[in-house]
């Protein structure tokens, strides 16, 4: 009986230890995620501070930096915080030519196309002017007094050697319109790149429903009044597409390219295109067969000659009035056409240009206005265009 009155007393003993260490560990427990939990939360506000501070410290350095570079744009741009950078205005009309698209980028974002027919925004149609240059241009003078006072419908897109500035006066409808290019050699796929590059920026602009491809040695024939109710006007776009069937012609043609170009279908034509929205679309959207080109088009095969007549030939010929609005004399023969100097013209040289005798397809129609512009002109041109444009070219 003694021992077992001894062993529950012992029992009793044990039992209340258990529980006071057991006390004793919840509070060390409970004790320690306190500090555990201060320390951490220590730590967190010091490292979103430093955060808070970098972040803080890197965009007004990047905001300086970005307002220092002046080359950037030609025209300074607000911040997203003093310009709506999504509203409707920059989606459809960038005033800034300046960006840093790869062609496969700036290819894709024009070849986006809405579904819906109806513009949400008063839409009036515009002529894009092209200019593929290479560097100064002659014939400023005579453009400008040729798109003065409608502003409101024509655009200018000029591709420029990448180091080139064009200098010109802030008043001129040229002023801040070179767009991002590339380097450009006479006779290789690098001059149907640029041709694109031109028509995917000119895209960019929804307004834009012409576009016309110029040189700095062309010159227009017509005022802006009647150059634009031609264009807008057509039903059709207008490049030069046929089948030449020299050595010239056929005799480029490469085997290499079937079965996806078979020779019926290959096509020459003139450089100097004019065509609608939708068909320009098709040329920046294409990756097939450019690519195709650039692989297997080669001197003496030059792309700039048969890339696009061949691609709208195969695909959209339908859309085409198959001739240029362009002219050119190839009279002189070789591989350039004639060169015009300042002695050569005089108003019946012009007028003969404007209406040679000769009757082209408009629309549904037969008309004798087939030419709206003219190449290929020598800078001492320059003095008699101007003083025959208010009396024969009517600007």
């Amino acid at each position: 009986m003694a021992r077992g009155r001894g062993d529950k007393e012992d029992a009793e003993k044990y039992s209340g230890l258990l529980k006071l260490v057991q006390i004793l560990s919840f509070l060390v427990v409970f004790v320690a995620g306190i500090i555990i939990g201060l320390a951490t939360s220590a730590h967190m506000n010091t490292y979103f501070s430093s955060q808070a501070q970098l972040f803080s410290t890197s965009t007004v350095t990047s905001f300086k930096v970005s307002n220092s570079k002046d080359n950037c744009s030609q025209t300074r741009t607000p911040p997203c915080s003093e310009l709506d950078c999504l509203s409707m205005n920059v989606f459809l009309h960038p005033t800034n030519l300046t960006h840093k698209l790869s062609d496969d980028e700036l290819f894709w974002r024009a070849s986006l196309t809405p579904y819906r027919k109806e513009y949400p925004f008063p839409r009036v149609p515009k002529v894009a002017f092209m200019f593929l240059t290479r560097g100064p241009l002659p014939f400023m003078p005579l453009w400008e007094r040729f798109f003065k006072d409608h502003e409101k419908y024509f655009s200018i897109y000029l591709h420029t050697p990448p180091d080139y500035h064009l200098n010109t006066s802030i008043d001129s409808p040229f002023y801040g319109r070179q767009i991002p290019s590339q380097r450009v050699e006479w006779g290789t796929v690098s001059l149907a790149g640029a041709e694109r590059r031109l028509l995917a920026n000119a895209l960019l602009d929804f307004s834009n429903e012409r576009f016309v491809l110029l040189s700095e040695s062309c010159i227009p024939v017509y005022n802006f009044q009647t150059v634009y109710k031609y264009l807008i006007g057509s039903s059709y776009s207008f490049v030069e597409s046929y089948d030449d069937p020299t050595r010239y012609g056929r005799g480029r043609y490469n085997r290499k390219m079937l079965p996806h170009i078979k020779l019926y279908q290959w096509r020459k034509g003139s450089q100097w295109f004019e065509m609608q929205r939708s068909v320009a679309t098709y040329i920046v959207s294409d990756t097939k067969y450019y690519d195709l080109f650039k692989k297997y088009c080669k001197p003496a095969c030059y792309p700039d000659e048969h890339y696009i007549p061949t691609f709208l030939n195969m695909f959209h010929g339908s859309m085409n009035a198959n001739r240029t609005v362009t002219w050119v004399n190839w009279s002189m023969g070789g591989p350039h056409p004639a060169m015009h100097e300042g002695v050569n013209v005089t108003a019946g040289f012009i007028q003969a240009i404007r209406n040679n005798g000769t009757l082209c397809a408009y629309n549904a129609e037969q008309t004798s206005v087939c030419y709206l512009f003219a190449r290929k002109f020598a800078p001492s041109a320059l003095e008699p265009l101007l003083n025959l444009s208010s009396t024969v070219m009517n600007f």
